[in-house]
């Protein structure tokens, strides 16, 4: 899953597939955009059905696809595979056509009541321009997933108004921590609640937490709409029609197998299109298998130093990432993050 480089930008094409009519979602005004409507999924239930999809990479072997669809069904949820779940071309799941059909045809099909996505890995951003966002806005679903998957999460709550899931992938086992985030978010619709705070830890004497520590660069508190998820994947949708909106909002980066050198090579690109200007906050999760060689800068610096000017607050730390122990970030709900104390707080409902 690890993101290695940026693509070129997409240009907009015919929509696939008609779009399903259906009784009017529910809706509430997204306050920060005016005119536009903010879609939210209907929470999960033991019982719903789950279509399985892979937007970008596949897994290495079949056996391991079973494996993702036995994490679904252990969760409570029947699983519906989608067509070409199984096909593999190199390092995409199969050509861009079929994989987003599948994307459409889980969202068209009234019989399934969510989507997870198999894993990342490297392809969505191919398949945006084939995707039906009026369909999707019809018929809105919870659409969970990370890493490449951030392309999408964030594409649909811009062309759509839907509110989308940065979360664990179906293709992972849920720790304690995991499960009970996504229960919190996704089945009990809880809010306000705090996202992404660090897991519990029995402090000793000579013993005190030193793995998930939170970073406070800068105090103060901010309150917007969250967008976000991988920086590599966010950095890709800058310049094309799929570029979400950054005015006012919380933005909440992580990356995976990425030296600090090219952390601030993305952030700067940010900086110098005057996006990480216009935010009202920042939050960083967990940036791992940083490879450092040589003379470098540390990430603390690189992170620090990108965002200390800006006057908004920014926190380092929070259990966002590809890490075992993961958090959801509801993309597009209402949040507030508190810089002096490091947390971050869902403030809306973002299921019905």
């Amino acid at each position: 899953m690890q993101r290695r480089k940026l693509i070129k930008s997409m240009l907009a094409a015919p929509l696939l597939g008609a779009a399903t009519a259906t009784a009017n979602p529910p809706s509430v005004s997204s306050g920060d955009e005016p005119g536009r409507e903010l879609l939210r999924p209907r929470r999960l239930q033991r019982g719903m059905t789950v279509g399985l999809v892979t937007p970008a990479s596949n897994v290495w072997e079949d056996e391991d696809i079973r494996f993702a669809c036995d994490v679904v069904a252990s969760l409570g949820f029947k699983v519906k595979e989608g067509q070409n779940l199984y096909q593999r071309t190199q390092y995409l799941a199969g050509p861009d056509e079929a994989r987003a059909a599948d994307f459409n045809a889980m969202f068209a099909d009234p019989d399934v009541d969510a989507v997870f996505c198999l894993r990342g890995g490297y392809g969505t951003p191919r398949i945006l321009p084939l995707l039906d966002y009026e369909n999707i806005r019809r018929n809105p679903k919870v659409l969970l997933g990370y890493s490449d998957i951030t392309a999408l999460l964030n594409a649909i709550y811009h062309r759509s108004g839907v509110i989308t899931f940065h979360g664990p992938i179906a293709a992972q086992n849920f720790t304690d921590y995991t499960l009970g985030e996504f229960s919190k978010v996704l089945m009990h619709g809880e809010h306000p609640v705090p996202l992404g705070a660090p897991p519990p830890f029995e402090s000793a004497p000579g013993r005190v937490e030193d793995k998930n520590r939170i970073t406070r660069f800068v105090g103060g508190r901010a309150r917007g709409r969250l967008i976000g998820g991988n920086l590599t994947l966010l950095t890709t949708l800058l310049g094309t029609p799929f570029e979400p909106d950054f005015r006012n909002k919380i933005l909440f980066l992580e990356d995976v197998g990425e030296a600090p050198y090219r952390v601030d090579r993305m952030l700067t690109q940010l900086w110098l299109a005057g996006k990480l200007q216009q935010v009202a906050g920042i939050v960083f999760g967990k940036f791992t298998e940083a490879k450092v060689e040589g003379n470098s800068f540390s990430m603390e610096h690189v992170l620090r130093e990108r965002c200390l000017n800006l006057g908004v607050p920014v926190v380092r730390g929070l259990m966002i990432g590809h890490v075992e122990d993961q958090t959801v970030v509801p993309v597009g709900a209402m949040a507030e993050l508190d810089g002096d104390a490091g947390t971050l707080v869902l403030r809306d409902k973002v299921v019905v």
